[in-house]
Order: structure tokens, then C-alpha cells, then sequence
């Protein structure tokens, strides 16, 4: 258990819309005492602590400003998603040295500023910026995690509740490997109330089919172009799964989720931050599960750690 003193401050890097969809829904659920809001065009963050203090009187108090990257000293949680944003038709890792660029400028800053706090990477490709970030903290890499596949999993247990009829809440499934075109569904492990999808019969009397289960995998994988086709972006319901990890670390909750993290052995994977089930409270990303994994599934997801990690030897 740490000894820092909490603060129940918070600040968020990069208000574009994912960093904003967060500020929104953390100032809503009052988790946090004090939020900063820091951006390179001073006068947005500016324009956005304004529209959310506005808000205040609807909710808890709590004192929320735009500030610079010194105003970072004593966070409990740094939220950074700042970079270039994922054109129509782009995959994530196209974003690389775009963002490993702005990265090289803002860490230092924010390291030099806070020197303890939980920071948790939002900007793609979350995975290899996720391990730029950790290498550059050294070693207290426990405390830098990616939002990884906590959005991926939402999406998949979306998708299997609205194909079994049943709350998505109720299924229990993970989606583990790259934020990104090579992820895998956790298949040999997925459940809904304890039984697996082999065995379920849903509310709507739907089986086991497993095209109909590809299918929804690939689903998952193609969500985000979808929506960037339509909107341009995605951010609500990352933003939403950001203010997850933010309650887990806040609230010291030890909740199993599936954020990127620096390997260390796992699976026969090291030195790439990925996801896989991890437990995160105070500390960060506190534990990385070790499950029992089908062969096929180790063998895909050192595959996903192969893309990944091919990739990061390349950065400029």
C-alpha cells in the first residue's frame, strides 16, 4: 500500500474531446477534489474550465482551472490525451511518430512537475506510447498505464449482451493484446453468469454460433472506423472508461481491468506495454493476472506483442 498523501487532485493534458468527455463525467461523479485542465492552446482549456464550472451548481463542488504544467505538483492522477487525432481510414499506429513527437516534449514536463502520481496514457497508439512513457519514468513504470483494451472489452460485452438479450453488465469477457487491429478475444474464458458461451442459452433463446461470434469480434476491431467514418471521433465512451480507472485508482477499488502495461515475462512477453486482466488501485496497475489461457490465445498475443514491439523499432 502507498504512503503518499492523496490529494484528490487531478489533471487532464490534451481538452479535445476525449480529455473533455473525461473532465465532464469525472466533475459528475465527484471523485476528485481539484482538476487542472492543461493544454498547448491555453485559451481551450481556458474556455473549457469555464463551461465546466458553469455546471457546478448541478453537482458536488470542486475547483476546476486551467493551468499550466507546474499547477501537475501533488496530482493524484495525471490523465494525459494529447496528440493528433485518428483520420478516416488511418489505423492507430499511423499516428506513431506524429504523437511519439509531442510525447517527447510533454513528459518531461509533466515528470519534472510530479514525480509520484498515477499517470494513465488516452492518446494513440496508446500501447507504444504507454511503453515510451514507462521507459522515460523508469522504475516507477507500475505507475504508468494505458487505457489499453478497457474500451475494446466494453464494446465486446456491449455486443454479446445485445446478441444473448442480456445485460452487458452480465457478461464477463476480455478483450487483451494491441489497442488495435491485432487484439484478441479472450474466448476460452468468456462467460455470462458463470457459464461459458458454449453452454448459454440467452434470454432471447439464442446459442452457440460461433460465426455469429467471429462476427462480433470483428465488430469490436472495426468499432472505432466505424464511428470515425460517421463522427470523425470517438470519445464518450472512452471517456467514460477513463473515469473507470480514475474511480479504481481514487478509491483504491484493486478493480480487474484490461489496461496497458509494461511486461515483464508474461506469456513470454516482456518489454512492450500491452493489455491483459490487471488489477488497478492506488498504485496503478497493481498486478497483471496470470489466467489460463488456451494455446491459441498465448500464441495470438505474442503475436499482437510481436506487431507491436516491431513497430516501436521504428520510432524516430
Amino acid at each position: 500500500m502507498s504512503l503518499r498523501k492523496r490529494t484528490g487532485k487531478v489533471g487532464v493534458v490534451g481538452t479535445g474531446m476525449v480529455g473533455t468527455s473525461f473532465a465532464y463525467a469525472l466533475m459528475q461523479r465527484s471523485l476528485a477534489s481539484e482538476l487542472v485542465l492543461i493544454d498547448i492552446d491555453h485559451a481551450r482549456a481556458e474556455g473549457e474550465a469555464m463551461d465546466l464550472n458553469h455546471g457546478l451548481p448541478f453537482v458536488r463542488p470542486m475547483r476546476i482551472y486551467a493551468g499550466t504544467y507546474a499547477d501537475l505538483a501533488g496530482a493524484d492522477l495525471i490523465v494525459i490525451a494529447a496528440g493528433a487525432n485518428q483520420r478516416p481510414g488511418e489505423t492507430r499506429l499511423d499516428l506513431l511518430n506524429r504523437n511519439v513527437a509531442i510525447f517527447r516534449e510533454i513528459i518531461p514536463q509533466i515528470l519534472a512537475a510530479n514525480d509520484d502520481g498515477i499517470i494513465v496514457v488516452a492518446t494513440n497508439p496508446v500501447d507504444i506510447l504507454t511503453t515510451i512513457v514507462a521507459q522515460i519514468a523508469g522504475s516507477a513504470a507500475n505507475r504508468v498505464l494505458g487505457s489499453g483494451t478497457i474500451l475494446d472489452t466494453a464494446r465486446f460485452r456491449y455486443l454479446l449482451g445485445q446478441h444473448y438479450g442480456v445485460d452487458p453488465r452480465s457478461v464477463h469477457a476480455y478483450i487483451v493484446g494491441e489497442h488495435g487491429d491485432s487484439e484478441l478475444a479472450l474466448w476460452s474464458l468468456a462467460n455470462i453468469a458463470g457459464v461459458r458461451l458454449v453452454d448459454f442459452v440467452g434470454a432471447n433463446g439464442q446459442g452457440y454460433n460461433q460465426a455469429a461470434l467471429d462476427a462480433i469480434l470483428e465488430q469490436t476491431r472495426n468499432a472505432a472506423y466505424e464511428i470515425i467514418k460517421r463522427k470523425r471521433a470517438t470519445y464518450y465512451a472512452i471517456g467514460l472508461g477513463l473515469l473507470s480507472i480514475a474511480e479504481a485508482v481514487l478509491r483504491d477499488q484493486h478493480t480487474v481491468m484490461t489496461i496497458s502495461s509494461l511486461m515483464n515475462g508474461q506469456y513470454g512477453v516482456s518489454g512492450i506495454a500491452i493489455s491483459l486482466p490487471t488489477i488497478v488501485g492506488r498504485d496503478g496497475a497493481e498486478e497483471v493476472l496470470n489466467l489460463p489461457l488456451s494455446e491459441q490465445e498465448i500464441a495470438l498475443f505474442q503475436r499482437s506483442a510481436g506487431i507491436l514491439k516491431e513497430h516501436l523499432s521504428h520510432v524516430q
